[in-house]
């Protein structure tokens, strides 16, 4: 009887570790080589023939021809987001004095409280939920903004916490079998964190796109913004065409055919 016993036992452990190795999380699809990138955040749209990577709000349709990566706002709410978060994650939105905290840049964007385990682990399980629907969607990857909340927070939340968030984040898009994104924030060490590639708004306006280069290489979507003018762009252009992808969008990022559309890349 105690062998028969035994013999379940080692056959239910070998079944346990044969349903954990079917469990391994998928491959991540590194972000390609010598990739030309069209950032669309504002609006889905045919990219140039050339472009081999598309970034897209993650309620817009994947690229199936390109390597996509997907927008989802993580440390902050989504504009237009807000009753949402209110309804079902009231205690998640960053408060002071019961007053809302609200990025000084987009007011209709309110900053997520990430001041305890609690509250980070709860973030972190509702932009996972997003990012398995960007691997459904056929996306290869993420991008997760808004990094550098914590210094639009008054003091409120710290860098540590951010980092926190971070590695969590890092592992639910790997879980998923997506690669993830640094979105900004040079001061923090991204590949410590985990991320394995970057997306730098006007690295060159603000002259840090080296500390993305020296730390990602070629895996940098440089984005520059008509609103600074063209110097900063055609600049970056001259010293790193062929290096990195580097894109002029308007502001808006809006759709082609939408009046004030910009899109160029050298």
């Amino acid at each position: 009887m105690r062998l028969c016993l035994l013999l379940v036992a080692a056959v239910l452990v070998a079944s346990a570790c044969s349903a954990a190795a079917d469990q391994a999380p998928p491959e991540v699809r590194p972000f390609p080589a010598d990739a030309v990138a069209d950032y669309q955040l504002g609006g889905a749209y045919r990219p140039a023939d050339d472009v081999t990577v598309v970034v897209r709000d993650r309620t817009a349709p994947v690229d199936p021809d390109r390597y996509s990566v997907c927008y989802v706002n993580a440390f902050q709410t989504q504009p237009g987001d807000l009753g949402w978060w209110k309804k079902h994650h009231p205690t998640l939105l960053l408060r002071e004095g019961g007053r809302l905290v609200r990025d000084p840049g987009w007011p209709d964007e309110v900053l997520l409280d990430q001041r305890t385990a609690a509250r980070r682990a709860a973030i972190v399980a509702v932009v996972a939920r997003w990012f398995r629907a960007c691997a459904r969607d056929g996306y290869a990857a993420v991008e997760p903004d808004n990094l550098d909340a914590w210094t639009r927070s008054k003091g409120l939340l710290t860098r540590r916490q951010t980092e926190a968030t971070a590695r969590a984040l890092v592992r639910a898009a790997h879980d998923a079998g997506l690669a993830i994104a640094q979105k900004n924030t040079p001061d923090l060490d991204g590949r410590a964190l985990g991320f394995d590639f970057a997306v730098a708004e006007e690295c060159e306006v603000y002259r840090e796109c080296a500390a993305y280069t020296d730390v990602y290489g070629s895996a940098v979507v440089e984005v520059e913004y008509t609103d600074n003018g063209r110097r900063a762009y055609a600049r970056a252009c001259s010293e790193r065409a062929g290096e990195h992808p580097i894109q002029l969008r308007d502001r808006d990022v809006l759709p082609r055919g939408a009046r004030g559309h910009v899109s160029r890349h050298c």
